[in-house]
């Protein structure tokens, strides 16, 4: 399954407003078998801040673990994201190249 982080908005920001992307999620979370991955496209995101990727990313990680796959993404913001994130967790995101 694919999902746009776009539908969150174009600007991800606030811890708060990350957890509430996350538990709005979990509907759709439960639909997927129990070997399907989830690709993260950060298309049409601006602007993503450590704290919604941490409350966002970091628990689909723990809970989905390699099949969480974060798709290519150019954006200098979600880049030093994922990296600060990686460092935080002690564990690598899967991001396909």
């Amino acid at each position: 399954m694919k999902l746009q982080l776009e539908k969150f908005g174009k600007t991800l920001i606030s811890r708060e407003l990350g957890g509430e992307a996350f538990k709005a999620l979990q509907s759709t979370l439960r639909e997927l078998s129990k070997d399907e991955e989830l690709e993260i496209d950060f298309s049409g995101v601006l602007t993503l801040s450590p704290s919604w990727a941490d409350e966002f990313l970091s628990p689909l990680l723990n809970q989905l673990g390699d099949l969480l796959i974060i798709l290519p993404s150019d954006n200098l913001s979600v880049l030093a994201t994922l990296k600060i994130l990686q460092e935080i967790n002690k564990r690598p995101f899967n991001i396909k190249t």
